[in-house]
């Protein structure tokens, strides 16, 4: 479904799927959807609905000091039982796989962290300010968020936003660049809002997305993740030695020699350095 080198031999587009289904599969990412997949069912049994309620991210956060929720959300499964459950798990598979590969264990963990914490803070914080505005606070389900949707987001984002030039074939069949997937995430997080009226759950998706997109820019960990901050600090120091330099030589009447490649013979030509 995608190909990170969309010019494949003789020039041609050489779409395939999401990493294969061949290679390994982090450990971890069969964690995540067996406990996503567990919880799914676990919800339509009376004697174990009430235990994955207590998971999902409800108002109960401020209300009871239920802060856990912040955090377990994302991995209790949401929805009805329908093919379309097993279609966001075969999603996240193919997206996981390649962003848990080119993050590796400690990053993969601390961006899912970094990105469902922070994205639940603001839609609880929004919940609470329209349920204050409005003269009480509502029990909204964050229907938007709950569960492996937050997940589909968040690892579709991060693989966007370090394969920006990647192809993806969108519904298995229009090819677009990965680097739009950040507006199509948000674009149908607002129609799913058009839908449902979940200003928080929209919010969210949309802070998810920002988060992951900056946790990648920042730790340049995943290839293709553009400049990293450790090149940008190394382009600033090489800026500010160059400005000593130049200070230095206007003050003490220094000659800077130019190196090989710079030097150039009176013909024309680059020679060896001059002293």
């Amino acid at each position: 479904m995608y190909n990170r080198n969309p010019a494949g031999p003789a020039g041609r587009s050489t779409l395939a799927g999401i990493g294969g289904f061949g290679g390994p599969v982090p450990r971890d990412l069969l964690v995540i959807l067996g406990v996503v997949f567990a919880t799914f069912a676990l919800q339509f049994f009376d004697a174990t609905r009430g235990i994955v309620a207590l998971l999902r991210l409800t108002p109960l956060v401020w209300q009871s000091g239920f802060v856990w929720q912040l955090a377990t959300y994302p991995f209790i499964g949401y929805g009805g039982p329908s093919i379309w459950f097993l279609l966001e798990l075969l999603i996240l598979f193919w997206f996981g796989r390649d962003v848990f590969a080119g993050l590796r264990r400690r990053h993969f963990w601390r961006m899912l962290v970094w990105s469902t914490v922070g994205s639940a803070l603001v839609a609880v914080a929004v919940q609470l300010l329209a349920g204050l505005t409005t003269g009480g606070v509502g029990m909204a389900d964050f229907t938007l968020m709950q569960g492996q949707r937050m997940l589909m987001a968040i690892f579709i984002a991060a693989f966007a936003t370090a394969n920006r030039d990647a192809t993806i074939l969108l519904f298995f069949i229009l090819p677009i660049q990965a680097r739009w997937f950040l507006a199509l995430e948000i674009l149908f997080a607002f129609m799913g809002f058009l839908a449902t009226k979940d200003l928080p759950g929209f919010l969210g998706i949309c802070a998810a997305v920002g988060l992951t997109w900056g946790y990648i820019k920042a730790s340049g960990t995943m290839k293709g993740g553009g400049r990293t901050l450790r090149e940008t600090r190394l382009r600033l120091e090489r800026w500010w030695i160059q400005r000593k330099l130049e200070r230095n030589r206007k003050k003490r009447g220094f000659r800077v020699i130019q190196g090989e490649r710079e030097q150039k013979t009176p013909d024309g030509r680059r020679g060896p350095w001059v002293h």
